[in-house]
């Protein structure tokens, strides 16, 4: 059932059959495609019974019910319950996703923009919304979200247009000062490759992140003419 109460954190539907809709997290939220349920979600893909949010004395537990298809936090499968955050993104199947917002965020919610280029009066082909974790090539929306450290990668080069990233500034934003040591060139290598396939996938006509060897990495986000 809708509800709207500022002082429990909101479930905000957006890619998917219920975009647009929101529902306060008083309690419990069962999600699935059984009339029963307090998000019903129309679509085969959804299991009658999919996932369910819960108010802990910990915070809002997402868990999967042991779905066909799966329930994914921030891109990443739910396989054992997990406490979720301000801004992050629910993906039930692949049919609708969701974003969490806390009682206390001053996020609108009648209103979602991308995040715009410093300096940029045009369209780009690619773009992003922080808060959410969206990414929009070519208007299309990539689903399923990418994960989230292919997210901080777009990110940073995103907010870095037209500027080489060293590969070290990326490791270091990625995965934090402390880890960054124990970080081997490989596993940069294979977020980069991940990501560079992610946004072929969306647009093989265009390659979006540009290796200039010795440097680094920079994002080539054309303008939309």
């Amino acid at each position: 059932m809708l509800q709207d109460n500022e002082d429990f954190p909101t479930l905000v539907a957006q890619t998917g059959p219920l975009n647009g809709q929101r529902w306060t997290v008083t309690d419990t939220l069962l999600f699935g495609r059984d009339a029963s349920c307090d998000v019903i979600i129309p679509d085969r893909q959804v299991s009658r019974y999919h996932a369910r949010l819960s108010r802990t004395e910990q915070g809002i537990l997402l868990e999967d019910l042991g779905s066909k298809n799966g329930t994914h936090c921030n891109g990443k499968a739910v396989v054992d319950p997990v406490l979720i955050q301000d801004g992050d993104t629910l993906q039930v199947a692949l049919v609708q996703q969701f974003m969490y917002v806390s009682a206390d965020s001053t996020l609108p919610l009648e209103s979602l923009p991308l995040l715009t280029l410093p300096g940029a009066n045009l369209a780009t082909r690619l773009r992003l919304e922080k808060r959410s974790r969206r990414v929009w090539v070519n208007e299309a929306e990539i689903l399923p979200p990418l994960s989230v450290s292919q997210f901080q990668m777009l990110e940073i080069l995103y907010e870095n247009r037209g500027r080489v990233v060293p590969r070290q500034e990326l490791i270091r934003a990625i995965w934090g000062d402390e880890e960054a040591f124990d970080i081997s060139e490989q596993a940069l290598d294979a977020l980069v490759r991940r990501l560079r396939d992610r946004l072929s996938a969306a647009d093989p006509l265009h390659p979006y992140l540009v290796t200039v060897r010795g440097h680094g990495i920079r994002l080539d986000n054309p303008s939309v003419e």
